[in-house]
């Protein structure tokens, strides 16, 4: 199949095949260099990105892109998208099915951009794309490979936001994202 970007968000935009298609604003595609060299997945969009159809632009989107302003990577040189592409009511989990219907949209964008290296935001990221039984809080910031990808995960920022004991933690494997990232596409 011969997939392009406004292909994929048509049949997204308009895709009926969970109940969250019924109560979504907008479709929270993603966003970013479709060209990038990492892609960040979180689970799903929360309330300020179903109003807006762009992922992490709420509060724990503000402390992301302060992440990746103290490691140095800009927030154009990446993209950004979850598994999910509708909200959950009320920021809940993503039902199993609900990432069943919708996982296929975000292998269709990996394909496209065809990333060096993957990171999970958060848990069920992790879990959904690493490891069924991945444990974030003992193996965050370790690296895997699958496939053609590396893939790591870190601390959903909306959980630091909660708990900022754990702001250092994700500060450091911020840090090795980025030697990582220098190390693969041989900056520095």
């Amino acid at each position: 199949m011969n997939d392009t970007w406004e292909k994929l968000y048509e049949e997204c935009s308009s895709c009926t095949a969970c109940e969250l298609s019924k109560t979504r604003t907008n479709c929270v595609f993603g966003t970013g260099n479709r060209e990038a060299d990492i892609l960040f997945i979180g689970e799903a969009p929360g309330d300020n990105e179903d109003k807006t159809g762009t992922p992490f632009v709420g509060r724990a989107g503000q402390l992301l892109d302060e992440y990746f302003y103290a490691v140095d990577i800009p927030r154009e040189s990446v993209y950004i998208a979850n598994i999910l592409k509708c909200r959950p009511p009320k920021n809940r989990d993503p039902l199993p099915a609900e990432e069943d219907a919708c996982i296929e949209f975000l292998r269709r964008q990996v394909k496209l951009i065809n990333p060096k290296i993957i990171v999970c935001l958060g848990r069920i990221s992790a879990m959904r794309l690493i490891r069924p039984d991945y444990k974030i809080t003992k193996e965050h910031g370790q690296w895997v490979q699958k496939g053609n990808f590396l893939i790591t995960a870190v601390y959903h920022p909306a959980l630091l936001l909660r708990d900022p004991r754990k702001k250092e933690d994700m500060l450091t494997d911020m840090k090795s994202i980025k030697e990582k990232l220098d190390e693969i596409t041989g900056k520095k």
